[in-house]
């Protein structure tokens, strides 16, 4: 169950108690203020607050550009000529703070992004849940044989089955030498926070996670993408869709300029000028690696 029961209680009185407020706010985000949604088998994401909206970038660039931005017709395109020219201040003056519940390997990854407020759930002073990650048989992949941190070819009939019940097998196992461990019947038991190094990474934790939209969307561009591991690009896209009605003019030039967008090497813009003029390019002509020719020609078609 992604929502323990206490989790849920607070939620449900949280909402039943609406403020008036005379800060700025977004109807969109409010609509998903303490609202959890479910993510992989026991995660989630869920708002428990944010600062500013469309209108707070506008007002922070015409702080920062007085006069300079008169020409901009409207907001949304001044957004839009903000991400086009990577002008990132403004978008620092909006900010979210998100409850994540996610497995441990999962949360290793999504830290290296170390421009977050983050506080964690301590198994030093608590005890973990009996809760894991276990993959759905479509997302069990053999190693890439391109890509030395990506995924092949999904497994099939008995090593996909050996590997699930290999998985849900130590897991079971280590948590129950946990519990041995931490448990006070007829012994001392173990510290919690030694007892814990035994614990799988595919066990759950959660997080408060505090971050300004324009490290927000640095976070949503490698791990919203469809090379990102599966696992965290599930949270990513969730993600996405309230970030999309938090800040709509914001987000859809996000969407455009850097999810849609592509950003060329001066040796791939020589190679696409050629191109267009109608003289034949190779990857030797070009002076691009094996690698990088290759991401090239993945990006024309």
């Amino acid at each position: 169950m992604p929502l323990t029961p206490e989790q849920q209680e607070e939620i449900d009185a949280l909402r039943a108690t609406p403020r008036q407020t005379l800060r700025a706010v977004s109807d969109g985000m409010e609509a998903h203020l303490y609202t959890a949604y479910p993510v992989l088998d026991h995660g989630f994401i869920r708002v428990i607050d944010y600062m500013g909206d469309d209108n707070a970038i506008t007002q922070a660039a015409r702080v920062s550009y007085g006069k300079g931005t008169k020409s901009v017709s409207n907001d949304e395109g001044l957004i839009r000529y903000l991400m086009r020219h990577w002008h990132s201040t403004p978008f620092e003056m909006c900010e979210i703070k998100l409850h994540v519940k996610l497995p441990v390997f999962v949360a290793r990854q999504w830290i290296r992004h170390r421009t977050a407020n983050v506080n964690e759930y301590s198994a030093r002073y608590s005890i973990l849940d009996r809760e894991f990650y276990i993959p759905q048989p479509e997302q069990l992949a053999a190693q890439s044989v391109i890509n030395n941190q990506g995924r092949g070819e999904a497994l099939s009939g008995e090593e996909a089955a050996r590997v699930l019940e290999f998985l849900k097998g130590d897991a079971a196992r280590c948590y129950d030498h946990y519990e041995e461990m931490i448990g006070q019947e007829g012994q001392q038991g173990l510290a919690r926070e030694l007892a814990r190094m035994n614990l799988p990474a595919n066990i759950y934790t959660q997080w408060y996670w505090k971050v300004d939209l324009h490290n927000l969307f640095h976070f949503l561009r490698l791990r919203a993408d469809a090379h990102a591991q599966y696992e965290i690009r599930v949270y990513a896209e969730e993600i996405c869709k309230v970030v999309a009605d938090w800040v709509p003019f914001a987000y859809a030039a996000f969407e455009d300029y850097r999810m849609g967008g592509a950003t060329l090497s001066a040796k791939a813009l020589d190679a696409l000028r050629r191109m267009l003029a109608g003289e034949p390019v190779t990857q030797e002509s070009s002076g691009m690696s094996k690698g990088e020719w290759r991401e090239f020609e993945a990006l024309l078609k």
